[in-house]
């Protein structure tokens, strides 16, 4: 039997959030190699395996036109380059829980700025859901400490987070998620590549270890193709509000995947947030979409 668009576009999202947040061990592996080098690999081997799928992607090849190239490169600068340079940048100024507990905010976040990009307003049920998620990552997360510069760094990278779906969201109707993330991915290449050159010189990129080498396949395969199909997938079915709440699943699976790696048995608040996160998505996936009462508004109006 078919999957309803918001199974499926809810089964996408939570694949995609948890593979970002089992991704955090694997990151760590890159600790020694040069940062904007390795982004900048990272994204070629995206680019290798997603070009030539947009190439033979379904049905004629549409030709961009001047506010696609510009909404493209806004998500390539903003979704993938800036938020991995303020995430690093944080993370030096502050602790990992600051920046977890930050990003947790996204949901509720989206559940605000989407439908006003749509000229719709905000849904009250879908704001409260965004309050459950929110408040069950935060448990989930915990709170750290950090100086100003870390914080500011990490409400930075919360928006490029925001950002690399909301840009998205008008693209992905002509476009698909298959090009979508392509071409971003191709258009972060170079502004990785010429701030490796900058920041390191002849340093910026050296032969990797095999614990490094993992840590780039599994970035560039896993986490940058298989995680970008799915949650652009995701969002043209369920919509930027209603898939944001899958943001939330981020800290609980790297909890509990650091649990299943011998990290221990997970604490008491890791449960509790989790079950809050589960409380909001399934409060945010129930109900009409959205999206369709503002269009059935419309044609009432027409």
């Amino acid at each position: 039997m078919a999957l309803s668009d918001s199974s499926s576009g809810g089964l996408r999202a939570a694949a995609a959030m948890t593979v970002l947040g089992c991704s955090a061990g694997v990151t760590a592996l890159l600790a020694g190699f040069p940062s904007a080098g390795g982004q900048a690999v990272r994204y070629v081997l995206a680019a290798a395996l997603l070009l030539p799928l947009a190439h033979r992607a379904g049905g004629p090849r549409p030709r961009l036109d001047r506010r696609e190239v510009l909404l493209l490169l806004a998500l390539a600068a903003v979704g993938l380059y800036a938020f991995n340079l303020l995430m690093v940048t944080a993370l030096r100024h502050t602790e990992p829980a600051v920046v977890g507990s930050v990003l947790g905010c996204a949901p509720l976040l989206m559940g605000v700025v989407g439908p006003l990009l749509e000229r719709r307003r905000p849904q009250a049920r879908l704001l409260l859901a965004g309050v459950a998620v929110v408040a069950g990552a935060a448990v989930t997360q915990g709170f750290g400490s950090g100086d100003p510069v870390g914080l500011v760094c990490a409400v930075g990278t919360l928006l490029c987070e925001v950002g690399f779906s909301l840009l998205a969201v008008p693209l992905l109707p002509r476009l698909g998620a298959v090009r979508v993330s392509a071409y971003a991915t191709a258009l972060a290449v170079p502004m990785f590549a010429v701030t490796a050159l900058v920041l390191d010189g002849r340093a910026a990129l050296r032969l990797p270890s095999g614990a490094e080498l993992f840590a780039l396949l599994y970035l560039g395969a896993v986490l940058t193709c298989g995680a970008f199909l799915l949650w652009y997938g995701a969002l043209g079915r369920l919509g930027a509000e209603r898939a944001g709440l899958f943001a939330g699943l981020v800290p609980v699976s790297a909890a509990l995947s650091g649990a299943v790696l011998g990290a221990g048995v997970p604490h008491p608040a890791t449960l509790a947030g989790s079950a809050l996160v589960g409380l909001g998505v399934g409060v945010g996936l129930t109900g009409p979409d959205p999206r369709m009462r503002g269009r059935q508004s419309a044609y009432a109006a027409g």
